[in-house]
């Protein structure tokens, strides 16, 4: 049983680390040029400070999923595992959080604002950051399980502890 749930979180971190690593790449090469009437522009990703939170957060975490791969079983830092799966957890939320606001920014534009939206100008640039939203949407989850799993690992010989 042990062997079967050791071999569930592997394979849980590794989709996790693959699913980050996917949302920086997607990311990272989403870019597109257009011109409307006489004026040409660049789309990318580091025009908006929003996506460059969300790919510095997405490679932190992929540097530390690939390094909790090659933790030992029986190490003692699985106890600090479980507070850096809920700080990397809550540094997802908040940079997918950040990132869907800017592109739903991008996509509908802000009419009381005056912001036109740019997804008609340069589809392939929206696509791209829509992808890499949906991936990183996905690691947040599996994050989400993953703190929640190792929690119950981690508190589960302290509440069957009788005194």
């Amino acid at each position: 049983m042990a062997e079967t749930k050791r071999i569930f979180t592997f394979l849980l971190r590794f989709i996790a680390f693959c699913t980050t690593l996917s949302a920086v790449i997607i990311m990272i090469s989403s870019r597109q040029r257009a011109t409307v009437l006489v004026f040409s522009f660049e789309a990318k990703y580091s025009d908006t400070p929003a996506f460059k939170y969300f790919v510095i957060v997405n490679a932190i975490v992929s540097i530390y999923g690939f390094l909790v791969l090659f933790l030992p079983p029986k190490s003692l830092l699985w106890r600090l595992v479980v507070a850096l799966d809920a700080v990397f957890t809550i540094l997802l939320t908040s940079s997918i959080s950040a990132a869907l606001a800017i592109a739903y920014v991008g996509e509908k534009g802000n009419p009381i604002a005056g912001w036109l939206p740019i997804c008609d100008q340069v589809t392939k640039y929206c696509n791209q950051v829509k992808g890499a939203l949906i991936v990183g949407f996905i690691s947040v989850v599996l994050y989400m399980l993953l703190f929640l799993y190792s929690l119950h690992t981690a508190l589960n010989p302290l509440l069957l502890e009788k005194s």
